[in-house]
């Protein structure tokens, strides 16, 4: 027991440490932000994620979404949930998963889902991307229409992965939506011609440090084409570490965490021409209209 305290005082010591060791990371707290989407159930970082719910909450980070991608980490997710008020659960079958999935995986999905009612859905979704080689794209299909048809009945928001299958992702969002209770393209790549397309169906739009990579000419036409009510944040982490991270998970500086949010907040105001502040301001408030549903943690507007 005196292990287990001395080790989370450690925790929030470095933490402390982290948030005042600039003058950038001190005033980025008067800010309120949110992680939409990240992953801190993955096994690279699920030691440290105390800590790292810790530095992202004294960095400003209100909330943080955290998305279960496989049967396998879904009790990860709850548990993390459960003890953090910060966290959003997500549960969901990602689709490179879908061939290891059991019998039962839609059963379980669905009574967690019963037993959780401040849990989203996701991350869930199509990819037609060399990511996905020798990932039966017809199953992907199957999966993901049970699943944002159970998002829709349960009037809870779904965190969607997209790659490469937009024309697909259309047809079926077109078939089950509209969307009332919101879908998330997280990280968003697509094309700008879609957009309002994804919108008038309910869609909202995630941008993390994947878009850094891009010509900057086009991550400017992909973020400017969405509307500014449409527009969230976040980091993806463990992966997508920014091109200009303040933060880095001790231990591995190639690692993302949620407080990292700052340098996806920062790339995305340079590209609309708002200040940090104003688009801290609509992001925030944004993801608290799609998190706060019935049940969420989040209390209804």
């Amino acid at each position: 027991m005196k292990e287990a305290i001395s080790i989370k005082l450690l925790y929030i010591s470095l933490a402390v440490l982290c948030i005042v060791s600039s003058e950038t990371k001190i005033r980025s707290m008067a800010m309120k932000l949110f992680d939409a989407h990240c992953h801190l159930q993955d096994q690279r970082v699920v030691d440290k994620a105390p800590l790292l719910i810790h530095i992202a909450n004294a960095a400003g980070v209100v909330h943080i979404a955290v998305d279960g991608i496989t049967e396998k980490d879904w009790h990860l997710v709850k548990e993390m949930s459960d003890e953090f008020d910060s966290v959003i659960p997500n549960f969901g079958l990602h689709p490179w998963y879908v061939e290891g999935k059991s019998r039962s995986w839609f059963n379980t999905l669905k009574e967690l889902f019963e037993a959780n009612p401040s849990a989203a859905v996701g991350e869930i979704g199509l990819d037609k991307s060399p990511l996905a080689k020798g990932v039966d794209f017809g199953e992907q299909v199957e999966v993901f229409k049970k699943q944002l048809q159970l998002a829709k009945d349960l009037k809870r928001p779904a965190s969607v992965h997209c790659l490469d299958a937009f024309p697909e992702l259309l047809q079926i969002m077109k078939e089950i939506g509209p969307f009332p209770a919101g879908v998330i393209l997280h990280s968003f790549q697509g094309s700008p011609e879609v957009v309002p397309q994804l919108t008038k169906l309910g869609s909202y739009f995630s941008f993390s440090g994947h878009l850094m990579p891009l010509k900057e000419d086009k991550a400017r036409k992909i973020v400017k084409a969405v509307p500014l009510d449409r527009l969230l944040l976040e980091t993806d982490a463990p992966d997508a570490l920014p091109t200009n991270p303040i933060f880095f998970v001790p231990g591995n500086a190639t690692l993302n965490q949620p407080a990292n949010v700052h340098s996806v907040l920062t790339y995305v105001a340079s590209l609309l021409e708002l200040s940090k502040e104003e688009l801290a301001d609509i992001s925030y408030k944004n993801a608290l209209g799609v998190f706060s549903f019935q049940g969420s943690k989040i209390p209804l507007k």
